[in-house]
């Protein structure tokens, strides 16, 4: 039984220069769109706003790559292919450069030691992080636009509660960290599991919790 092997050999040479024209047209549908989005529109949340921009060039790259006769070489499942790898790389772009921008301390631990001429006291940095970082970034407001913008809580009478949807991510979340995160993880020089149970040393009785 013979295939049809010239199929793949006139398709590939043909629309190599298609393929490479679909990324470039993706990349420059992504930039513009968030660039836009994020300088001009309102934004509830970086990293829904950031994959959002993404399906957007997604949606717009897919279109175009069907419709756009430059595109006829490349085959129909080698379209649906492209339109799904550029819908990955949407969602990657908005983890790795916008929402780790926003959210990552170790970036704001190098622009803070850029600020204060290069160098900052070892033993003074907790200081740093508890009355520069929460106060600049404004991190409790933040992290509660973020929650509860994804439904995990909800704010009644003054209290943060969480909701049945929370307390499910809450719990799987608590389930890797216990399982799965490193127990010998460097800390400054030592390797610990400090951060498998970070609740381990609480001793309870805050007076911060809702009756």
């Amino acid at each position: 039984m013979k295939f049809p092997h010239n199929t793949i050999e006139r398709t590939a040479p043909h629309a190599w220069g298609q393929m490479v024209g679909v990324a470039a047209l993706f990349f420059v549908a992504f930039g513009s769109i968030h660039y836009i989005h994020f300088r001009f529109m309102q934004v509830d949340v970086v990293l829904f706003s950031a994959v959002l921009d993404g399906m957007l060039a997604t949606l717009l790259t897919g279109l175009i790559l069907f419709t756009h006769h430059f595109f006829s070489p490349i085959q129909f499942g080698e379209k649906i292919l492209l339109t799904i790898i550029c819908a990955l790389t949407g969602y990657t772009l908005a983890l790795s450069i916008p929402a780790v921008i926003d959210r990552s301390l170790s970036f704001y631990i190098l622009e803070k030691l850029q600020q204060r001429g290069g160098g900052i006291l070892l033993d003074r940095m907790p200081e740093v992080f508890i009355q520069e970082y929460m106060k600049e970034h404004h991190l409790v407001d933040v992290r509660m636009t973020e929650q509860l913008e994804a439904g995990t809580v909800v704010v009644r009478d003054g209290c943060v509660r969480l909701t049945p949807w929370g307390d499910s991510i809450a719990t799987a979340s608590r389930f890797y960290r216990l399982h799965f995160l490193p127990t010998r993880r460097l800390l400054m020089g030592t390797y610990s599991a400090a951060l498998v149970d970070p609740f381990k040393s609480d001793e309870g009785g805050k007076d911060y919790t809702c009756k």
